[in-house]
């Protein structure tokens, strides 16, 4: 894999910082050159317009997620799968709030250019979700990845909700709140 240009980072860089704070719509090109401290010549060097800027850093954001998913999932099986994928995703949010903030706002819009691009990054990301859960619910598989959303989502909401208005609680007590719904408990089921 090529290495990236210090200009094509410093580019990327603001655009996720100007994306997470105003939007993709509030960000314009000018502004991202401004931020990043370059031409306005160079963003479009690097990027040909506003959407493949946007589309790189929410792939780039997706596929690291995916990879991480994968990994933890790997690692640990059954359950401990799950509420390892659960405790990884968060520690990319924390490690990367700009871009969970921007992936939250995106994930589910489809009048964006990289939509399907998007779709097929989210799809492999949910599969980690869905091969971790496969074992463990005697389901069909449109079923799981109905329950793997539910767990992605819960996830990423979750992991905003805590960086936003509860930093102060550890990472390990976040994910266990997160997939405490999850166990049936809260149905007064046990396991």
């Amino acid at each position: 894999m090529p290495t990236m240009s210090r200009t094509k980072r410093a580019i990327l860089d603001a655009a996720l910082e100007l994306g997470a704070r105003n939007g993709i719509s509030g960000t314009t090109m000018d502004d991202v050159a401004e931020r990043a401290g370059v031409a306005k010549g160079s963003v479009y060097y690097n990027f040909a317009s506003k959407d493949k800027l946007f589309e790189e850093l929410l792939t780039s954001g997706v596929a690291s997620l995916s990879a991480v998913l994968h990994e933890a999932r790997v690692s640990a099986g059954g359950w401990a799968g799950v509420e390892d994928m659960v405790r990884s995703m968060l520690a990319l949010i924390a490690g990367n709030r700009s871009l969970a903030k921007l992936m939250a706002a995106e994930i589910f819009r489809t009048d964006r250019a990289w939509q399907q691009t998007l779709f097929v990054l989210r799809r492999e990301a949910l599969t980690e979700f869905v091969e971790a859960i496969r074992p463990l619910a005697p389901a069909d598989d449109g079923q799981r990845l109905l329950m793997a959303s539910s767990i992605f989502g819960a996830t990423l909401m979750g992991g905003l909700e805590w960086l936003l208005f509860s930093p102060e609680r550890p990472l390990d007590e976040v994910a266990a709140a997160i997939l405490y719904p999850f166990t049936g408990r809260l149905a007064g089921k046990t396991g």
